[in-house]
């Protein structure tokens, strides 16, 4: 299998370069140039298996021709070990057919270590292989950073540098990753917003010399193996729940579009997913555009639901691709106009496309505490901000859309004990960290300032990279 870039002007790559480069040199995400597709004799024999198996067997086409089976099987394994859940994402029944699949059974609390601790390993495996270092330059809006931190620190093979948005996450999302010691690990706070050090990644990969000579790699969702560990998720549920023989829906909590996108590539593959919900916080452009076809940015605003803060949805682009029938020349001008003007135009007949499987939900910071508090004494679940959002959306709109008495499932992305201000405000009640964490609050951090612009981020970077200094 080789992998394409959605503005189609760079080589296609197999798996590991592909996994390595993260963003294409032309600007493009990466996609399989062909979608594996399971037929329903196979979902049926994938039914018994356990988390990290059914993991194995989704993900084997995009691997194979790069990473041995016994090898990938090992790596899998091993990442999946550390979880405190023996089903790594267990679902919970809240009502006839409507059901939780609690995603924060990893090491950093949130539904980015159920990629992020496979991706690590796999960034390891082949950089020793390959004899190679890299650097690892990301934006997160709360939980990449951590993930990611966790997934690489301690390697002799990666530095890892993460830009956030200072003061616009939570203070145990700045913890878990500042407080992290490990000599190849740097947290840049940015005087700015998500968008604004996303923007500062795509110029550093957009800077061809900066990019030979740091080597540079991606850990957002912007990576393709970042998506292509997230469709495990969707075929589990889908299976515990009756697929292939019965159809499933999700919601997702959506801010950078790659954990929907994931259960897009999911229903690619073959599991009938009859529609995709798309909650936002009031940073509702993904929102406005599913419901009125209004794709245009706004300012970002802070809230409630942090990791949501965004504007700019880079994976929205891989969706594109395929609205724009892979062509990558249409794909690269329309997001140069949306750069420019603020606002997107679609092809003909994309908004009644999208239509017919995504649904778009959006909740205010007052909606998002009536809504935690609410289950909270309908169901005893204490939920995260973000969490809520796609758990209202699975409680409304599964009654809206359903008309097979189908499950809906919404994701349960980040630990209620990430956002305790706010489960504090909305519940009266304190969550804490596992024991494991249970110091956080009081751990040394370790963190630069840096201000919202591209050569004072770069230097810092050329300045503290390994890679430059051996």
């Amino acid at each position: 299998m080789k992998f394409i870039s959605t503005r189609g002007k760079s080589p296609a790559l197999g798996f590991e370069d592909t996994l390595l480069s993260g963003l294409a040199p032309d600007g493009g995400l990466y996609l399989p140039d062909v979608w594996p597709l399971y037929s329903e004799s196979q979902l049926l024999d994938w039914q018994h298996l356990g988390y990290a198996d059914l993991a194995k067997v989704v993900l084997e086409p995009f691997i194979k021709d790069d990473v041995g089976s016994d090898v990938f099987s090992g790596l899998v394994d091993s990442a999946y070990r550390g979880f405190d859940h023996p089903a790594i994402a267990p679902l919970k029944q809240c009502d006839h057919d409507l059901w939780l699949m609690e995603l924060y059974h990893g090491p950093t609390l949130a539904f980015k270590d159920y990629a992020l601790q496979l991706v690590g390993r796999l960034f390891e495996h082949v950089l020793n292989k390959r004899g190679e270092r890299i650097t690892i330059v990301g934006a997160t809006s709360g939980d990449t950073g951590s993930a990611a931190i966790e997934g690489v620190r301690g390697s002799d093979r990666a530095d890892i540098f993460i830009l956030f948005p200072k003061g616009r996450v939570s203070e145990v999302q700045r913890r878990q990753m500042t407080t992290i010691g490990n000599e190849n690990v740097h947290c840049l706070a940015i005087d700015g917003t998500f968008d604004d050090c996303q923007d500062l990644v795509k110029a550093m990969f957009g800077d061809e010399a900066a990019r030979k000579e740091l080597k540079l790699s991606a850990v957002n969702s912007i990576n393709w193996a970042r998506i292509m560990a997230q469709i495990v998720y969707y075929f589990w549920a889908g299976l515990q729940l009756g697929s292939p023989q019965r159809v499933v829906n999700f919601t997702v909590p959506t801010g950078n579009f790659g954990n929907v996108f994931a259960g897009y590539a999911a229903r690619k593959m073959g599991l009938p997913i009859d529609w995709l919900g798309v909650g936002t916080n009031r940073n509702d452009i993904l929102f406005r555009f599913f419901e009125n076809a209004d794709m245009s940015m706004a300012p970002v605003e802070a809230s409630l639901a942090p990791s949501m803060d965004i504007q700019v949805s880079s994976n929205f682009e891989r969706l594109l691709f395929d609205l724009c029938q892979g062509d990558g020349h249409e794909v690269e001008r329309i997001i140069n106009e949306f750069r420019m003007s603020g606002t997107m135009d679609l092809p003909s007949g994309a908004q009644e496309e999208v239509g017919r499987l995504f649904t778009g939900f959006r909740y205010q910071d007052e909606q998002i505490l009536s809504e935690m508090s609410a289950v909270l004494k309908s169901s005893s679940e204490i939920l995260d901000p973000h969490t809520a959002i796609a758990f209202a959306q699975a409680r409304i709109q599964g009654q809206e859309r359903d008309h097979c008495n189908a499950p809906t499932v919404a994701l349960a992305t980040a630990h209620p004990a990430k956002f305790p201000t706010a489960v504090q405000q909305a519940t009266g009640l304190y969550p804490s960290l596992p024991s494991r964490l249970s110091d956080l609050l009081e751990r040394p951090e370790r963190q630069t300032l840096l201000p919202n612009d591209y050569q004072a981020v770069k230097s810092h970077i050329m300045e503290n990279a390994r890679i430059i200094l051996d």
